[in-house]
C-alpha cells in the first residue's frame, strides 16, 4: 500500500485517503496554443519504469493538492512537497539520486 505524508497538514496517510492527479510539473497549454502542444498536454503522459513525479490530493483530510516523488516499480517514496513548487526540493532530489545517480529533473517533465 502506498503511504504518503501530506506536506500541508502533516498527516501520514495511505492511498485510500488520497486521490491521484497524474503527472506533476506539466506545462499547461490551452486556448491560443498550437494543436500539437494542446494534444500533448491533454493526452500524452509519461508512465516511466522508475522515478516519477506525481500529483496527489489529500481528499479525506485537508483537501489540498501536493506532489510526490516515488519509484513506480519499488513503490519507494522519496518525499512529498507542496503543489505550488515548480521543481522538487533539493533534499528529495538528493534522495532520488542516491537511488538513481543518473536521474535529472528534466527527464520527468
Amino acid at each position: 500500500m502506498l503511504i504518503l505524508d501530506c506536506p500541508y497538514c502533516g498527516v501520514r496517510c495511505d492511498e485510500t485517503e488520497l486521490t491521484p492527479g497524474g503527472e506533476a510539473h506539466l506545462t499547461r497549454h490551452g486556448p491560443g496554443s498550437d494543436d500539437a502542444d494542446f494534444e500533448r498536454y491533454l493526452f500524452q503522459r509519461r508512465n516511466p519504469r522508475g522515478v516519477h513525479l506525481e500529483r496527489w490530493r489529500h481528499a479525506y483530510g485537508c483537501g489540498k493538492w501536493f506532489h510526490a516523488a516515488r519509484h513506480t516499480v519499488t513503490m519507494q517514496v522519496f518525499g512529498t512537497y507542496p503543489a505550488q513548487t515548480t521543481e522538487p526540493p533539493a533534499d528529495i532530489v538528493e534522495r532520488i539520486r542516491a537511488s538513481d545517480p543518473d536521474w535529472t529533473f528534466g527527464d520527468d517533465t
